[in-house]
């Protein structure tokens, strides 16, 4: 696993922005299709046209140039779905499947990068797998299956989860089963680990734990709060935990050694998983208390911290507009309504003149652009996380292919 600055989804962002709004917008933006073709999604799809070839292959998610990351393809997978926009789907699945899992999606988790190598072959250059790609991959294909009908991506769906469940569920002690960050480099010899919280969203394990209630995803969600808790003391989480052994049978959450205790572009993630997951998930509430100094610190300076030390609450940096994205869902669960109104409306702006200008640096647009379609999309309410981790979207009742709740 290559030591880059952001793995695989850290980017810094191409303009400074503040976040989104809740009004108007969602109003028009949450009318369903009524021919039960693509939704209307300017956005996604000056995205999509732009860096998602034909062949499903998306571009720019890596600070390599025109080199492609599983996570790339795993958020395009969802959006995808969002966007009702089936035949782009399929590529991009049948795309990750035939070139980061050689075919063999039984047996293989994917690789996390794609691209060209030192000898010119444009290849798998970095086999070992991030989980949160895989188990978005893997909700992306259950929800297309339920949606859509279509049963063969519910079969790929559990191979791919039987892989996942095999290589990178783990047993901690004291604490009962996690999900390393990826089957290689995570693991120090059974005495301590690394976590990333932002790989494990409840509403991902609730869908998970839907499809296997006898599996260890309900688990894995309980500890997944527990993490956070635990090594969040002034209310802001990091991009890294550890985990460290204390005893055959005991352990604890601490500062990973390696990593440090900064919560910045990983982490940003974490704030936006917590606010769209449903209010009637039993851990809602406890994983946004334990959160909460992020919305202190919003409401004191107006704007988003860059970087939080979090066991100080030392923030520094002007965060760009991806991280205001995020934090459209988490204001407003956390009942902040007016001012993520308000930041909607100039995220939408920043979002739409971004994705018509010529992008000097497309590999730092990615990021932005993923975390601005997702929290706005979720705003103008094209799709919502049900309590068990289903998907509600816009366009769905008006599709008879779509199945019923």
């Amino acid at each position: 696993m290559p030591d880059l600055p952001f793995y695989p989804l850290r980017r810094t962002v191409l303009k400074a922005m503040a976040g989104f709004a809740l009004g108007a917008a969602g109003a028009s933006a949450s009318a369903a299709p009524s021919d039960c073709g693509q939704a209307d999604w300017p956005a996604w799809q000056a995205w999509a046209s732009a860096h998602v070839q034909p062949d499903g292959r998306v571009l720019h998610s890596s600070l390599l140039p025109n080199h492609t990351t599983s996570e790339g393809q795993s958020y395009n997978l969802l959006l995808s779905l969002i966007a009702n926009d089936s035949q782009r789907f399929e590529q991009i699945w049948s795309w990750t499947r035939d070139n980061m899992m050689a075919a063999d999606a039984a047996n293989r988790l994917p690789g996390w990068l794609w691209g060209q190598g030192a000898d010119g072959k444009w290849q798998l250059q970095d086999a070992n797998s991030a989980s949160d790609a895989d188990l978005w991959i893997a909700y992306a294909l259950l929800e297309a299956a339920r949606l859509w009908k279509r049963p063969t991506y519910r079969s790929d769906a559990l191979r791919l989860l039987d892989s996942i469940e095999a290589r990178l569920v783990v047993d901690l002690p004291g604490l009962g089963k996690m999900v390393l960050p990826g089957p290689q480099g995570f693991s120090q010899r059974n005495q301590a680990w690394t976590l990333n919280p932002s790989y494990l969203p409840l509403p991902l394990l609730r869908r998970l734990h839907k499809e296997r209630p006898k599996g260890p995803w309900q688990q894995i969600a309980g500890n997944t709060v527990r993490m956070i808790q635990a090594t969040s003391p002034k209310g802001y989480v990091a991009d890294w935990v550890g985990y460290k052994m204390s005893s055959v049978s005991a352990g604890q959450f601490m500062v990973d050694p390696a990593k440090g205790e900064l919560g910045s572009y990983d982490a940003i993630r974490v704030y936006l998983w917590a606010g769209m997951t449903s209010p009637r998930d039993p851990d809602a509430a406890a994983l946004l208390a334990a959160l909460d100094g992020m919305r202190q610190a919003i409401l004191a300076t107006g704007a988003v911290p860059e970087k939080v030390k979090v066991t100080t609450g030392a923030a520094e940096g002007q965060a760009p507009f991806g991280f205001g994205a995020a934090m459209l869902p988490y204001l407003q669960a956390k009942g902040e309504a007016e001012l993520a109104a308000l930041w909607q409306a100039r995220a939408t702006q920043q979002l739409e003149s971004g994705l018509a200008q010529p992008a000097t640096q497309p590999e730092i647009l990615y990021y932005n652009v993923m975390l601005g379609l997702f929290g706005i999309g979720w705003a103008q309410q094209r799709y919502q996380f049900r309590d068990d981790g289903t998907l509600n979207l816009s366009w769905e009742k008006s599709c008879a292919r779509a199945v019923p709740r």
